[in-house]
């Protein structure tokens, strides 16, 4: 295919005031967004992309998962089409930008096509991926992964919320079960542009990341028990201090993470502590560890390593231990075609850009089982994100979706 100018170039105003209004649904307590999935708010703000997709001459298709697709047709009825999108919901305490600069970024190049009267040969479909964030209910990028074939459709309408509400229940409650086939689309090629959620952009310079892998994850559930007693009347040989056992593992964990520096990493963040009273010597935690990094062998190595370590542990300090493995999905290596059409668009653009690995999961490491695909990404400010606080600078959303464009047109094919 032919590569677009280097004067195409997307409305940055535009996109920003896109962002700005869609921030204003769901507000957060400290500026920035709660808009989880399948709630009320969520709802809103998929009418509000729809509205704003038909406005653009977009047809919509919503499938029984409750993905939606915006389709802007091409010249070739055959042509299969390229996709573009993420996610609109977020965090309890998230910010504006996760998710949603992917899926307004590819609502805009459809505007700036539209302005411009640029027709492509394959179509061009703005996706919304259904409850990437997996934190009301597990797991993560649960909508893209039903539609890759990684979950059944019945197990993922099964999962419920701390409130014990089922996803499917609630997913009909707001309106936005389909009657599409999920996982009945084909695609030519997908894209998703997404901030950094890291430093290594902004402490770099770089405009533009061009990614090449997605780190693999691992989560193993450890559960470690030992006695309950009073914290004043125990004495200290007598305890047997499950809290003080998960420290021992945490500082174990976080040795097996630096011993496969620089790429892997590991922490323990879900942690409860039982019976988590102020005099009491805790009986049991429960907590998960999560390891993440870009090669199969060291993920397997590092959750070999916990199990041996956590045993040796507990055994020393007469605690019992459990290991569940509860999530994690293998290393990705996007597709080459598409990671080159990255690249090239932020050359062509003249964006200084830098290939990365991408620490966090995205709908796209899904989707790159069933299709080429590739991620674009731009820097946050000191690579917070998952926070209300997250921020990114309206020229660094200009130049990401610049290069999403220049990505998803150069591979839909520009009619001359």
């Amino acid at each position: 295919m032919a590569a677009p100018g280097e004067n195409l170039r997307i409305n940055g105003d535009r996109l920003w005031d896109s962002l700005m209004e869609m921030a204003q649904i769901g507000p957060g307590v400290a500026g920035g967004n709660n808009r989880q999935t399948l709630t009320d708010e969520d709802g809103e703000g998929r009418a509000l992309f729809q509205k704003w997709c038909e406005a653009a001459g977009c047809s919509m298709g919503v499938d029984t998962m409750g993905n939606m697709f915006a389709r802007r047709e091409g010249t070739d009825p055959d042509a299969l089409p390229v996709y573009v999108g993420s996610h609109l919901d977020t965090q309890p305490t998230g910010g504006k930008y996760d998710g949603v600069l992917g899926v307004l970024g590819g609502l805009e190049i459809v505007r700036t096509l539209n302005d411009l009267g640029i027709r492509t040969k394959h179509p061009i479909v703005v996706t919304n991926w259904t409850n990437e964030e997996g934190t009301r209910y597990a797991p993560a990028m649960l909508a893209s992964g039903v539609f890759a074939g990684v979950h059944t459709e019945d197990w993922a309408k099964d999962r419920v919320d701390a409130e014990g509400k089922r996803f499917g229940d609630e997913l009909k409650r707001i309106g936005w079960q389909g009657d599409e086939p999920v996982g009945s689309r084909k695609m030519h090629a997908m894209f998703e542009l997404h901030i950094e959620q890291g430093p290594i952009l902004e402490a770099k310079e770089k405009d533009i990341g061009v990614v090449t892998h997605g780190q693999g994850l691992s989560w193993t559930q450890v559960t470690i028990t030992g006695k309950d007693a009073h914290t004043g009347s125990t004495p200290m040989p007598m305890r047997r201090n499950a809290g003080l056992g998960m420290a021992r593992v945490l500082e174990a964990v976080d040795d097996i993470a630096w011993s496969h520096a620089p790429h892997a990493v590991g922490a323990a963040g879900h942690i409860d502590v039982y019976p988590n009273s102020r005099n009491v010597i805790p009986g049991q935690v429960v907590f998960t560890v999560d390891f993440r990094s870009p090669d199969l062998s060291v993920i397997e190595d590092m959750e070999k390593r916990l199990r041996v370590e956590g045993q040796k542990i507990a055994d020393r300090m007469h605690l019992e231990i459990a290991f569940e493995k509860v999530g994690g999905f293998d290393p990705v290596t996007f597709d080459e075609g598409c990671v080159t059409a990255v690249r090239s668009a932020a050359e062509r653009l003249g964006y200084s850009h830098m290939d990365l690995i991408s620490g966090a999961g995205h709908d796209a490491c899904w989707i790159n089982q069933v299709a080429p695909t590739a991620m674009v990404m731009c820097p946050c400010v000191d690579g917070l994100s998952h926070n209300e606080a997250e921020e990114i600078s309206k020229d660094w959303a200009t130049a990401g979706t610049d290069v999403l464009m220049h990505s998803v047109v150069e591979t839909a094919g520009i009619v001359e």
